[in-house]
């Protein structure tokens, strides 16, 4: 096959696939699915001005799930060679023919299946060596460096591209492929006045590289972030309002997002089990599904299983529309695919009506908590019970009082999204959930 990883390869790919195909069907497998990807990038990191890393990545992957009937097997290979192709299919067929039988198994719905494949805009080629890359990593990491003098230290700048193609089939006749690219910029600083040292970041990502920040800019905003955090301290405990940043944000409606899949709904393992048609969020909630979005990060034409993907409005006037379901769960639940396989594509999440930006929340907030990062892992998917440690700044008369670390915001997340405040209208676009900073009534907090 040739080197190139571009739309020249999708006729090669589909070969690749319907061959896998054939030769499961002569096995006896009553139906099958076959997924064959290749990909390339560069990604290059440099700290205080020397490079670090220059990592050139090339994969290629090949996957088939066999059934029959109702039961399954599944098998994989990097090699697209004919001989794999049949020893992967062979393994799937003896494992497919020793699993425990399973009523909700099977492909998609063919009536489901996608047969319009509009251009979405998802390929922009970076045409950038190692050399240019590197020189774009040390002009970020030094506009960072340059923004205060206690900006002594760096965990470096980096600069990606990536580029893949993808095609899948299926023994219902669907056979289609696609090429798409990402493209990122990313600076970590740090800072220090006397013993106090402290981190911060920022990045840049999109599908067309045009539409990246300056580079300059990612390093100047993680320089001004990192100094800002300096003279950071413990808020005392109790309970004050929280503003999750846009980046923050994302994260939290991403554990409604997990609520809702369909596989934790029919196991019975989400906070928000049974909710469809029920109030989640306050009247004045709006959240969208949009899987065409020209240079959409999550954008796509059709879902893992090739059922095609549409508009959709999941959060209306507050109320859950219904699940992210791909064919297994659906069955599972009684119901249809959503188009879901493999994860919710561009979520839009409307600001508040008279919504405004960041600054103007914290004006309106008056006296809380303003958080610009999370960690750990305290979100219980079941329960809901919520407690992250969180890093920020402390509130007072609507503006800064000082910057804050070493806490813990806690609630539980379905009070949480019931007693949302507002949305702002400060949106992050950098990946499958755009949304901008959350407003949050009480929060309990562990400070000092």
């Amino acid at each position: 096959m040739s080197q190139a990883v571009d739309a020249s390869r999708i006729p090669e790919l589909k070969t690749v696939v319907s061959t896998a195909l054939a030769v499961a069907a002569r096995a006896g497998a009553t139906q099958a699915e076959v997924d064959a990807s290749l990909s390339q990038g560069l990604s290059v990191t440099v700290r205080l001005g020397e490079v670090e890393t220059v990592e050139y990545q090339r994969d290629r992957a090949l996957g088939i799930t066999v059934y029959f009937g109702t039961r399954k097997g599944s098998a994989s290979t990097a090699d697209l060679s004919t001989t794999s192709i049949n020893d992967m299919v062979t393994k799937a067929c003896a494992i497919a023919r020793h699993t425990a039988a399973d009523e909700c198994a099977g492909l998609a719905d063919p009536a489901l299946l996608a047969t319009e494949f509009p251009d979405l805009g998802l390929d922009f080629p970076w045409a950038l060596n190692p050399e240019e890359a590197v020189e774009l990593a040390r002009r970020c990491e030094a506009a960072g460096l340059a923004v205060d003098p206690r900006l002594g230290n760096s965990e470096g700048a980096s600069v990606g591209t990536q580029r893949g193609v993808r095609v899948y089939g299926n023994s219902h006749g669907f056979l289609a492929g696609d090429v798409a690219s990402s493209h990122s910029v990313s600076c970590v600083l740090l800072a220090q006045a006397g013993e106090d040292m402290q981190r911060d970041y920022w990045y840049t990502s999109a599908r067309d590289p045009q539409d990246l920040l300056d580079v300059t800019t990612v390093g100047r905003i993680a320089g001004e972030r990192a100094v800002a955090r300096l003279g950071a301290r413990r808020p005392a405990t109790g309970k004050a309002r929280v503003l999750l940043a846009p980046e923050v944000a994302r994260g939290f409606i991403g554990h409604f997002i997990g609520a809702i899949r369909g596989g934790s709904q029919y196991r019975k393992a989400s906070f928000l089990l049974g909710a469809a048609g029920q109030a989640v969020f306050p009247n004045w909630v709006q959240m969208h599904e949009r899987p065409h979005l020209h240079k959409g990060l999550a954008s796509t034409n059709w879902d893992g299983e090739g059922v095609r993907t549409r508009d959709r409005h999941l959060v209306r006037d507050g109320v859950l529309d219904g699940y992210l379901l791909g064919s297994y769960s659906a069955r599972k639940l009684g119901l249809a695919s959503t188009g879901n396989a493999g994860g919710v594509h561009n979520l839009l999440v409307e600001p508040s009506p008279g919504a405004a930006d960041a600054r103007a929340m914290l004006r309106q907030m008056q006296r809380g908590l303003w958080v610009t990062e999370l960690m750990g892992q305290g979100v219980n998917g079941v329960t809901g019970d919520y407690s992250r440690g969180a890093t920020g700044f402390w509130i007072e008369n609507g503006e800064v009082a000082y910057p804050v670390h070493e806490l813990t915001i806690a609630g539980n997340l379905r009070d949480m999204y019931r007693n949302m405040i507002a949305i702002g209208t400060d949106v992050d676009v950098r990946g499958g959930i755009r949304v901008g900073s959350i407003l949050l009534d009480e929060l309990t907090i562990a400070g000092e």
